[in-house]
């Protein structure tokens, strides 16, 4: 028998898991060398995701160009660059495309978010996605 209790803590499960999100500001990891990345800052807008770098984490240089993105991304500063795009909604993930600026590779893309909020599994990939690399990404730490 379900009490009161019970229901609620259900009714609050469930809600919380369906409302998990991939919006707010992440931190990409670099797949080699383990280390924070990029901040990525993942906004909605009518149902639709899309993300771009809003601050890269020990740069080379102050604001490197993507210098192997297609088209109207070729040459442009990499800090305010949209990497994520079309995103929408699809049973227990986000599907859209996702751009990879060190490659200059554009695949699509599945974002799904722990129940917690705290991570987003980031997976690229062509065609199926078996075929391809999933990261993990972390919510941008407070200043401390």
């Amino acid at each position: 028998m379900l009490t009161r209790k019970r229901v609620l803590f259900l009714l609050l499960t469930f809600s919380s898991v369906a409302l998990a999100s991939p919006v707010g500001t992440w931190t990409s990891i670099d797949d080699k060398t383990n280390k924070p990345k990029s901040l990525v800052e993942i906004t909605e807008s009518d149902g639709v995701i899309s993300g771009k770098i809003i601050a890269l984490i020990d740069p080379s240089e102050p604001n490197p160009l993507c210098t192997k993105c297609p088209d109207e991304k070729k040459d442009q500063p990499m800090i305010g660059l949209t990497i994520i795009w079309d995103a929408t909604k699809q049973n227990d993930a986000w599907r859209g495309k996702i751009l990879d600026p060190k490659k200059g590779k554009t695949y699509k893309l599945k974002l799904t978010p722990s129940a917690d909020g705290n991570t987003l599994k980031v997976r690229g990939y062509i065609g199926n996605p078996v075929l391809g690399r999933t990261q993990t990404w972390y919510k941008e730490l407070p200043a401390q």
